[in-house]
């Protein structure tokens, strides 16, 4: 066995890269120029290159070695053979990921996206269930915008309708004082009281328009501190008292002493007083409501249990929708736009919280879960309120 001298095999290795990096730029030259036709064609230039590189090494060898032409033959012929085999597995490959990028391209394509269900190369695969995540997430932002549409649409009609009642009223009793129709004390006593109810009232619905439009919009800044959910349950329910007693209802709150919450007080104790105001208007007399606070799977959770008589199930899953009224029971006889629940929803998301509704003995309760601001007390230790 003879081995080749360093200066030989240094040469060998100089000749053969030479001519290979020769045709490979060759090949790089014409892979740009059919870089935006099929992967096929492409792969085949590759495959062609590669056993063209191989080809002019060993031309260059047998010509600088003086290699006998029978050996040369005997190389080419095998480097030939081999080329035609690898050229003919590229073209089938190239064809394959043609019909499976096809496959991927008519699911796109399609009114509903569908992963398709021959097999994959991985990464055409992973990029398949990319785009069925990414479908799914475009479908369900399209049902979102659609509810959001039509609950825009219902929120219009319902304050046209709400602001149309008041402000007829507004203008019959202006007019009435105005041009003297109404003379006596008593009754100009008494449309002064009306007039600034009405005026009130449509100062609230104006401030939980904007209320709903800061939260909608994303303009909804918190100022969080810390306090203790007894004393924010306390607040509302005391809050709560004339309403409900003017109702002949009465309010019970209980939350556990020193419970922590890292929220805004003010937006937080609305969303509380839109429960409890809620609770109140569909509470008949002499009924109960029951305000509980506290903590539960690491979670501050505030429930509102009322006596409405129960809500219908169709109706559940949009109680909290803007606009939202419901039927029978839940309808209420005057004040809002329906929009007080929907606030509440957005003021507990907020605060990284969550709210949901289900019937309950006489009537339903809402529950709210909000993270703890801090080391939670003792499990039942309540405070009556």
């Amino acid at each position: 066995m003879t081995v080749l001298p360093l200066e030989a095999l240094l040469d060998v290795i100089a000749t053969s890269a030479a001519s290979a990096l020769a045709v490979g730029g060759i090949g790089l030259a014409v892979l740009r120029l059919v870089r935006a036709r099929p992967v096929a064609v492409q792969m085949a230039v590759v495959a062609v290159a590669t056993v063209s590189a191989i080809v002019a090494g060993i031309v260059a060898i047998t010509l600088r070695m003086f290699i006998s032409s029978h050996d040369r033959d005997v190389a080419l012929t095998v480097v030939a053979v081999a080329g035609l085999v690898g050229l003919g597995v590229a073209i089938l490959l190239g064809r394959r990921l043609a019909h499976a990028n096809q496959a991927l391209v008519t699911a796109v394509r399609a009114e509903s996206f569908t992963m398709p269900e021959r097999v994959l190369p991985a990464e055409l695969a992973e990029l398949s269930r990319e785009l069925d995540a990414a479908y799914t997430r475009l479908e369900a932002a399209h049902a979102r915008e659609k509810a959001l549409e039509s609950s825009r649409r219902e929120l219009v009609a319902w304050v046209s309708h709400d602001l149309r009642t008041p402000l007829a009223g507004l203008r019959a009793m202006a007019e009435a004082l105005e041009d003297e129709v109404v003379v006596d004390a008593e009754t100009v006593h008494r449309y002064h009281g009306r007039i600034r109810v009405e005026v009130d009232r449509l100062a609230e619905m104006v401030d939980d328009l904007f209320e709903l439009s800061r939260i909608h919009s994303g303009t909804l800044r918190l100022s969080r501190q810390r306090v203790g959910l007894d004393d924010l349950v306390a607040e509302v329910v005391a809050g709560a008292e004339p309403l409900a007693r003017a109702k002949g209802v009465r309010v019970h709150g209980e939350a556990a002493r020193g419970l922590p919450l890292e929220v805004d007080t003010a937006e937080l104790g609305r969303a509380l007083r839109n429960l409890v105001t809620n609770a109140i208007r569909h509470t008949p007399s002499d009924g109960s409501i029951e305000i509980i606070g506290e903590a539960g799977d690491g979670k501050a959770l505030v429930s509102v249990a009322d006596g409405c008589g129960g809500i219908p199930a169709d109706d559940l899953p949009r109680v909290f929708d803007v606009a939202f009224r419901g039927e029978s029971a839940r309808t209420p006889g005057a004040g809002g736009a329906g929009l007080g629940l929907a606030i509440a929803r957005g003021i507990v998301e907020a605060h990284s919280g969550e709210i949901a509704v289900a019937n309950t003995g006489p009537g339903c309760r809402f529950t709210i879960e909000l993270p703890l601001g801090g080391d939670q007390p003792p499990r039942g230790s309540l405070s009556a309120r």
